[in-house]
């Protein structure tokens, strides 16, 4: 089965029903309110599956995360690699810290919320420091980085034009994903989840 990052439609967010994301929504809600900031309403219901559109997102993780979790160690700070790495929930707001919900998220006891434009930054800084290539693909309707990564195309190119992008591709799938998860959430604005 394993685990998958996947944007979250307007149906499913508010579902109030088990399975659904409305306890989170609506804690998320009352957290903004308290903070003084937007509630988060406008949450864009999903679309019907199109390859190549970027209206909906899903990947799978399945390389080890060692190299991620080591390149965030050697490029960024503790805050930084904590928000990069700690979320189970992303949302297309500023936060300048994440909130944290006493609400049960897949294998975590806690919802873990962060700013899809805090991550966005950061990731940018990780594709840079290893030079991620133009070629990675931006839209992530159904497995497309996954395979992309899985598939040859990235060894493929990593044999073109090798640099530190291709010493590591789980390492590079990690940073891509972050990256254009946080990319196409602020883009739809809709959330995004580890389910």
């Amino acid at each position: 089965m394993g685990m998958y990052l996947v944007s979250i439609g307007a149906e499913e967010w508010f579902d109030e029903d088990e399975g659904g994301w409305g306890r989170t929504a609506a804690a998320l809600n009352e957290e903004l309110t308290r903070r003084g900031l937007t509630s988060y309403t406008s949450v864009p219901e999903e679309s019907a599956f199109v390859r190549g559109s970027g209206q909906s997102f899903e990947e799978k993780l399945i390389p080890p995360m060692d190299g991620f979790d080591a390149l965030c160690r050697a490029e960024l700070g503790p805050q930084d690699a904590g928000t990069i790495c700690g979320w189970t929930v992303l949302v297309p707001l500023s936060l300048k810290e994440e909130i944290c919900l006493p609400i049960e998220s897949g294998c975590t006891e806690e919802t873990v919320i962060a700013g899809a434009r805090q991550v966005l930054a950061i990731a940018e800084r990780l594709a840079a420091a290893i030079d991620l290539p133009a070629e990675v693909p931006a839209m992530c309707d159904n497995l497309d980085l996954t395979m992309w990564f899985r598939d040859g195309a990235a060894s493929g190119l990593a044999a073109l034009r090798p640099g530190r992008w291709a010493q590591d591709l789980d390492t590079a799938f990690y940073v891509a994903l972050y990256l254009r998860a946080a990319q196409h959430s602020l883009r739809r604005g809709c959330p995004m989840a580890f389910s």
